[in-house]
């Protein structure tokens, strides 16, 4: 196997066949992380990901992480990648009202040629989202996690083609475990930050005008409840629910997983269409529809799961390119 050498950068597989050996290789080494080893099929993806968006092989194993089966850049390699593209002007990060009951972390992603994104994220959002308080870093580093939360909303939004639609793994973390997939056809948001704002959009309907004015109106959202433990309808487990955000009933269920594919594709198409509504609430329309059916494209075979994501980064380079 030869290695490809470029910019005292390291080396980096040149074919498939190369970069298949050259992750068993790093498999069943012990310096790459323990998520990884043991693992060359990840660790391929994991490269390819990294490959994508300009990591070097060894850099994309330590700032890549799978978190409750979401694909994930940590927060400071997130602001890394950014910072080092052409297109990013300046990041601004600062906290206001510190020192009362509800400060406010705010990030400002400023891209050339472009209006500044503005992202604030507070207490308040965290308490409506389920999060202040919450066992783990959210109880030892409350500060540090709004500020991440903010970071991340704002990169994804300015700067959507640079990241290629991952998320943050601070965010990733907040997301519930998904080993186990739900059965039941009263769908609660999977992420507890959907909490904080949603768009309903009516279950049922394939007529797009019908969709672009649901989603143009935004309804407010009580904090979500605690999990019922006694669940009243269940869906067989050989159907596949086609979620939308804020729907409270699946907008189709299929038999088949490539019949949900298609109908996926379809109503992403559309979002992405959407014309009277401003490209970047398209934007977060599309990956909000891509997270709360997150846990249905990771059932789908790895050629179709690299497909939707590759159509979801070609959807949302374009809408980004639509930017003022």
């Amino acid at each position: 196997m030869q290695l490809t050498t470029t910019n005292q950068r390291g080396f980096a597989p040149a074919t498939l066949t190369e970069a298949i050996t050259f992750s068993e290789m790093l498999a069943n080494s012990n310096m790459v992380p323990k998520a990884y080893q043991g693992k060359p099929q990840d660790i391929l993806v994991c490269v390819q990901w990294g490959m994508e968006m300009g990591l070097a092989p060894m850099q994309a194993l330590q700032n890549i992480a799978v978190i409750n089966g979401k694909p994930s850049v940590y927060g400071d390699a997130m602001m890394a990648l950014v910072q080092a593209s052409t297109v990013c002007q300046d990041v601004e990060e600062y906290f206001e009202g510190e020192g009362t009951p509800n400060p406010v972390a705010v990030c400002i992603a400023s891209r050339k040629g472009r209006k500044p994104v503005t992202v604030k994220f507070s207490v308040e959002d965290a308490k409506r989202a389920g999060l202040w308080g919450k066992q783990g870093p959210w109880t030892a580093y409350p500060k540090r996690m709004m500020q991440m939360r903010a970071r991340g909303f704002a990169l994804r939004d300015a700067f959507p083609d640079v990241l290629k639609g991952l998320i943050s793994v601070e965010e990733a973390n907040d997301y519930p475990d998904e080993a186990k997939p739900r059965q039941t056809k009263d769908i609660t948001p999977r992420n507890p930050l959907d909490a904080v704002a949603k768009v309903a959009i009516p279950a049922m309907t394939t007529d797009s005008r019908v969709i672009e004015q649901a989603m143009e109106d935004t309804v407010d959202v009580e904090p979500v409840p605690e999990p019922v433990p006694e669940v009243a309808e269940l869906v067989p487990p050989s159907e596949f629910a086609l979620l939308v955000p804020g729907g409270k009933e699946p907008f189709s269920v299929h038999q088949e997983i490539d019949e949900w594919a298609a109908a996926y594709e379809e109503l992403a198409d559309k979002t992405a269409r959407a014309g009277k509504r401003p490209a970047r609430e398209r934007m977060t329309a599309l990956r909000e529809l891509r997270e709360i059916n997150e846990a249905t494209i990771n059932q789908v075979n790895q050629v179709m799961r690299i497909r939707h994501t590759a159509n979801y980064t070609t959807r949302i380079k374009a809408l980004g390119a639509a930017l003022p």
